[in-house]
């Protein structure tokens, strides 16, 4: 397969364009307003990694900010929630958890054409090919640990002591991010493919139960993280756009999932040399987390696995979907689009595995 520089492509900044425009004298007012020390004049660049909400470097003489905005045009129900992505990060940074510090949620869709929050800019490095090229195997091996540790604290916290008790509901999560993705599947649903009519079908008869609850992540992978260049530590978890209360073995599954996807320059590890690059193996990160989160035993991952890479297709065609009604904000977009039906038939696979005929 084709090796995709990631690092290249979806790492900095970029010059705005045209259609993602913001309003610099109301964004002025606003942040004047709004943002504790802040001091004009501002300049906007856009980062170029993510494609989901338009997200923005805010640049000022004596310090930078990130503004994350609902996209412009027709959305799709219930999605890019913004302000959700701004109460769960709030209430983690008063937790002393690795989040950018929370400045404000504006719902006036006058000051930027839509929905947004501002947060400080943490400064620190990002990675998008899993591998770590350029990277020791001690440092190698100090980055992942710090991914799984950080996971294992974030499922640590019971959501009603911090404030975030209605941030999602009760009850089994995996049948209702089943229920959700469904939906949104349907509703962006650009051709039929048979894999994902039967993940959809087989999933919801077989939902095992909830053994825990906490708050998830729901993309907690390399590339939506910042680390110390020099202590190898997440300094902030990025993108809170699919949070909610649920299931941290889900949670966990999902971060696992890099384990089993190709390696080809994203977070993908499938058949790499573990013990030569010092990345710990699958089973390795999975026996860290069970340590690391005070559990006694996981139950098997190919249901949790197929449950997941059905949910990231799903969120693709809903890319796909944007690609062709030309709403899409990056322009790696239409390129994630092509993963459909890959996804699908891979965890149509994982879903043989875990029993489904």
């Amino acid at each position: 397969m084709e090796q995709i520089d990631a690092q290249a492509t979806m790492t900095g900044t970029m010059e705005v364009p045209e259609k993602d425009r913001l309003d610099e004298a109301k964004l002025t007012i606003w942040f004047e307003q709004n943002v504790e020390g802040f001091v004009g004049p501002l300049s906007f660049s856009k980062f170029k990694g993510g494609q989901s909400n338009p997200t923005y470097k805010v640049t000022t003489p004596g310090a930078s900010y990130v503004l994350r905005r609902k996209p412009f045009g027709p959305l799709l129900p219930s999605a890019h929630a913004v302000d959700r992505e701004y109460r769960v990060q709030a209430a983690l940074y008063d937790q002393g958890f690795s989040v950018s510090r929370q400045f404000g949620l504006c719902e006036d869709d006058s000051v930027a054409g839509s929905m947004f929050y501002v947060m400080g800019f943490t400064a620190g490095d990002s990675y998008w090919d899993g591998t770590l090229p350029g990277k020791t195997s001690q440092q190698r091996t100090q980055i992942y640990n710090a991914m799984i540790d950080t996971l294992a604290k974030l499922h640590s916290y019971d959501p009603a002591a911090i404030g975030l008790e209605s941030y999602g509901k009760p009850g089994n999560y995996c049948a209702r991010q089943i229920a959700r993705w469904s939906k949104q599947y349907r509703l962006s649903e650009t051709e039929t493919i048979p894999e994902m009519d039967q993940l959809i079908d087989w999933l919801e008869k077989t939902v095992p139960e909830q053994r825990g609850f906490g708050i998830a992540h729901g993309d907690y992978r390399i590339d939506n993280m910042i680390f110390d260049p020099d202590e190898s530590q997440v300094l902030a978890v990025l993108d809170w756009e699919l949070s909610t209360l649920g299931d941290p073995i889900a949670d966990l599954s999902y971060f696992l999932m890099s384990w089993i996807q190709p390696a080809e320059g994203r977070n993908g590890l499938l058949d790499v040399d573990f013990k030569g690059l010092g990345i710990p193996t699958m089973d390795e990160a999975l026996a860290r987390y069970v340590e690391k989160a005070g559990l006694t035993d996981v139950p098997d991952m190919d249901w949790y696995l197929a449950y997941n890479q059905f949910r990231i297709a799903a969120i693709l065609q809903g890319i796909k979907k944007r690609v062709i009604d030309g709403t899409a904000s990056s322009a790696q977009a239409e390129q994630m689009a092509q993963r459909v039906i890959p996804l699908a038939t891979a965890a149509w696979d994982y879903a043989k595995k875990a029993g489904a005929k």
